[in-house]
């Protein structure tokens, strides 16, 4: 288990080129370009949005990955929560797993008796341009992503865009991020804290 810690900044797309211009400055070069593809699994009744969680499973370069997202909460754009995640053989979730590596957290038991009913929801779908900056003492994945979330509900399909910058915390301390959010705001102001989750937005396609 880790504890993930990110600042997630909202981004208008008419500022996308600043922002890569500003990211490859400060990050020494230009930002590795990559897609992702993401389906996130709940029950009809959202019984994992309930207890402020998430599963997901994710297509990369790589190979597929699952993730348990549990608790934590977001504040002024920095998003703080439990997350497991590891490899699987495709797009099915690998549930033996997943509840093994997180037995010891309460959210394990809401998971397990959820798992019979999961179904996929909805997708996020992006492309994502990701720098490694040494800042403040700290070493920070920056991400820039561009895509959308969708759902399909009552036979149509609703979408919403993504476009926005994660600032995550590898190695350091949180200030270290506010930081480096500070730095980046100055250089590209349309950019704000945010603390809605894309996997936030796709619930709320799916309860619109």
């Amino acid at each position: 288990m880790a504890i993930e810690q990110e600042i997630k900044l909202a981004l208008a797309p008419d500022s996308v080129a600043a922002a890569i211009a500003c990211l490859n400055q400060i990050g020494g070069g230009a930002g590795q370009l990559i897609a992702l593809e993401n389906i996130y699994f709940d029950t009809p009744e959202c019984a994992l949005a309930q207890i402020k969680s998430a599963v997901r499973v994710r297509k990369t370069a790589q190979g597929w990955l699952q993730t348990f997202k549990a608790g934590g909460g977001a504040s002024q754009g920095l998003h703080s929560r439990h997350e497991w995640e590891m490899p699987i053989g495709g797009p099915r979730l690998e549930p033996a797993a997943l509840l093994a590596a997180c037995a010891d957290h309460p959210a394990a038991l809401v998971l397990g008796l959820a798992l019979p009913q999961l179904q996929a929801l909805f997708h996020t779908d992006f492309s994502r341009r990701l720098w490694n900056i040494e800042h403040a003492g700290a070493r920070i994945e920056v991400a820039l992503d561009q895509g959308q979330v969708s759902a399909e509900r009552d036979g149509q399909k609703r979408s919403t865009p993504i476009c926005e910058i994660e600032l995550e915390l590898k190695h350091g301390e949180t200030s270290a991020l506010h930081s480096l959010a500070e730095l980046l705001r100055a250089q590209v102001p349309s950019l704000t804290p945010d603390d809605v989750s894309k996997a936030q937005r796709g619930y709320q396609l799916v309860r619109a």
